[in-house]
């Protein structure tokens, strides 16, 4: 007998893998391996959710009307062209499968995030990898991949794992670039966190033709990422095409509860980005300090890189912070054998891995 075979490429993806949150053994872990908030949900969020304990058997509100009311109050936006998903990835494997097909291609930085070419060869497409300069995503680099048979450019500005980002002038220079029919998706997870003067989540590109989507999530500041809440900003043909190609009842009640709650939290909201913006530069320097290299992130977490040889690689690292109860991210998967991703945590988080890699990298002098 045959067996059912999947579609071409399927067997092609290498399943993402999130990072850990227990270590065998050790009943105190750290994790600051997925770049989760710090501080947790708002308390208001907290109790938003609780409050839909007793209506759980009432379908959820399919089109996320009083959440995207919200988010288009606040941006100034067009709230029907607002599209929410079960985190941003939902909506990004959509337009994959909406924009994409065999025989197309899908356009992303070499260090992008995962997902990108997950969501390309799940659809079929071949997943394009354009080089990177220092870690940063290059708009020339990106331009040159362009091949008659591209549909879709993924950005995600700034991006993970590298903490790097392209200034709104670069990003406009990349859209002016592409050609009309390839769709740029600029993937915004981070924007929250981001205080730099030349940056800007792409909102305005969006508004400006009908080729360019925006990405959020309700994952990183807000801290809701184990509710799985993202909203995009589309044109309004690309929102129409999600709108039917996204499951009817997509997000849950408490997600949507839940959302709607931290995103009017906003002093709540501005106490997690004071924390983040104080200790990712405490980490940084720390960091630099010890004689490790890292990128000049400007998101919840730091990109670290290790000398190679003699038992102070990467890999040993992340073996002896993991011994001390320590849990960070490698990048193995992402190319960046050298590299370790750690989560701006809690003071005392932050505090501990810094005295963990000291401690780690004094050992054997």
């Amino acid at each position: 007998m045959t067996a059912p075979c999947p579609r071409p490429g399927i067997m092609e993806i290498k399943p993402y893998v999130g990072g850990e949150s227990a270590i065998e053994g050790v009943s105190r872990v750290m994790k600051l391996s997925s770049n989760e908030g710090a501080l947790g949900p708002s308390p208001k969020a907290i109790a938003a959710y609780r409050e839909t304990a007793a209506e759980m058997h009432r379908y959820p509100d399919g089109g996320a009307t009083r959440l995207r009311a919200a988010i288009a109050a606040r941006y100034g936006l067009d709230a029907a062209r607002i599209v929410c998903g079960a985190g941003s990835d939902e909506l990004l494997g959509l337009l994959c499968r909406a924009y994409a097909g065999p025989g197309d291609e899908v356009l992303y930085s070499k260090h992008g995030f995962l997902m990108y070419p997950i969501a390309a060869r799940t659809c079929g497409a071949t997943p394009v990898a354009a080089p990177e300069t220092d870690l940063t995503a290059s708009v020339d680099h990106l331009l040159a991949a362009v091949s008659e048979r591209t549909r879709i450019c993924f950005l995600a500005n700034p991006n993970n794992p590298t903490g790097t980002y392209l200034p709104a002038e670069d990003v406009r220079r990349l859209r002016a670039g592409l050609p009309d029919n390839v769709l740029l998706v600029v993937d915004a997870a981070y924007a929250e966190f981001v205080s730099r003067n030349d940056y800007s989540s792409g909102l305005e590109l969006v508004e400006a033709g009908a080729n360019t989507v925006v990405t959020r999530t309700f994952s990183k500041i807000y801290a809701l990422g184990g509710l799985r809440l993202g909203w995009a900003y589309c044109p309004p043909a690309i929102a129409d095409v999600l709108n039917r190609v996204r499951n009817p009842f997509n997000v849950g009640s408490p997600a949507l509860a839940a959302g709607l709650a931290a995103f009017e939290d906003s002093a709540y909201m501005e106490l997690c980005k004071g924390h983040n913006d104080y200790w990712l530069a405490w980490l940084l320097k720390e960091v630099r300090a010890l004689g490790l290299e890292a990128t000049e992130s400007v998101c919840n977490f730091v990109l670290v890189r290790f000398p190679g040889g003699a038992g102070k690689d990467a890999a040993a690292a992340d073996a002896d912070l993991r011994a001390r109860g320590v849990i960070v991210r490698a990048m193995g998967g992402y190319g960046l054998g050298d590299w370790l991703r750690v989560t701006v945590g809690t003071g005392e988080d932050n505090q501990a891995v810094v005295a963990a890699l000291a401690a780690f990298l004094a050992e054997g002098r």
